[in-house]
């Protein structure tokens, strides 16, 4: 028991799905996915020791499962009270589910003086098995690209990873009324969907390529919004058949269409299945501006919520009896 931290502590960012570029591996190499790491959302976890390991909080029984996993994967033997302080929404499109199987593990392996290896803790928790950007994104935040599956990947590879520029900022809109897919019916929806033809695909890898990346590492706003928005008209027109449109929540895409048309936003899109869409500005007060005519316009509207969060440059944060390290120096 002296050697358990007296508390270990993680914070795991929320994080936006930009886009798939190969869902149907048309020339080998399956899925591949963008991704950005954000600030104002995220997935807290602690661990103290006590007589008996216990799990606590808001998606304790999921964290429970996850817990479990580990001990018995790394013959774990102390006993912790393991409390979810905050969880990022379950299927709203933002990563809860990676976010919070990763938290659990590497709490409870730090906890034990073990090293953490968040590729493998995925593995383990059956997290990475379409896109791998949660994973990368909780070890060093920022933009990244993964590689996609290939025969023998296990955690698709990062193959791009980009700070993202500090003045930009992004609009969430949140439907707290639906659901994105997930589970079995996720599963289900990516097997009735049509192969996307090699076209489409070769026109999301290059957009990526030689549009997004360039932009960001050249901080040009304009070649930004204008590639993010094609990644996502060809995504969402490709996904329409499972999510009944573009939008899986009708009421996010009116307001993200009027945004486009009304107040100049750019890089307009869904995360995931959503429901949570977005949209980018390129400064703060223009955040506060459009973030501002957009919520007079839900006005009383039910379960919409509009919120203005900045990208996140570093992955999750652990304190370990009050000291903070970055989770990425845990890894083995």
């Amino acid at each position: 028991m002296n050697s358990i931290p007296r508390e270990t502590r993680i914070e795991a960012p929320a994080r936006l799905h930009l886009g798939f570029l190969d869902p149907s591996a048309s020339r080998g190499r399956r899925f591949g996915s963008v991704g950005l790491a954000i600030d104002g959302l995220s997935t807290i976890v602690n661990a103290v020791p006590y007589v008996a390991t216990e799990v606590q909080g808001p998606m304790h029984a999921r964290a429970a499962e996850h817990l479990a996993l580990v001990y018995t994967h790394y013959a774990l033997d102390t006993p912790l009270r393991m409390t979810v302080e905050r969880a990022i929404p379950a299927h709203a499109g933002l990563g809860s589910g990676t976010q919070l199987a990763l938290a659990v593990g590497a709490v409870a392996l730090v906890a034990h003086r073990r090293a953490c290896n968040a590729p493998e803790l995925a593995a383990l928790l059956g997290r990475a098995r379409r896109s791998g950007i949660g994973t990368s994104l909780f070890e060093q935040g920022g933009l990244v690209v993964d590689g996609g599956h290939g025969a023998g990947t296990t955690s698709p590879p990062v193959i791009a990873r980009l700070a993202f520029p500090d003045a930009w900022r992004v609009i969430l809109v949140c439907d707290r009324a639906a659901e994105g897919l997930s589970g079995r019916a996720e599963s289900a929806a990516f097997g009735a969907l049509a192969p996307m033809p090699e076209a489409l695909a070769a026109r999301l890898c290059h957009t990526t390529l030689l549009g997004l990346l360039p932009a960001v590492a050249e901080q040009d706003f304009a070649a930004f919004g204008a590639a993010l928005s094609e990644l996502q008209r060809v995504a969402g027109d490709y996904f329409a058949a499972a999510q009944n449109g573009r939008y899986t929540s009708p009421r996010v895409g009116e307001l993200l269409g009027w945004a486009e048309a009304h107040c100049g936003v750019s890089g307009v899109g869904q995360s995931s299945w959503g429901p949570t869409g977005f949209a980018f500005v390129e400064s703060e007060s223009r955040a506060a501006d459009v973030a501002a005519r957009l919520r007079a316009r839900v006005g009383a509207a039910k379960g919409l919520e509009i919120l203005v969060c900045a990208a996140r440059n570093h992955g999750a944060r652990l304190s370990v009896d009050d000291e903070s390290v970055p989770a990425r120096a845990t890894q083995a």
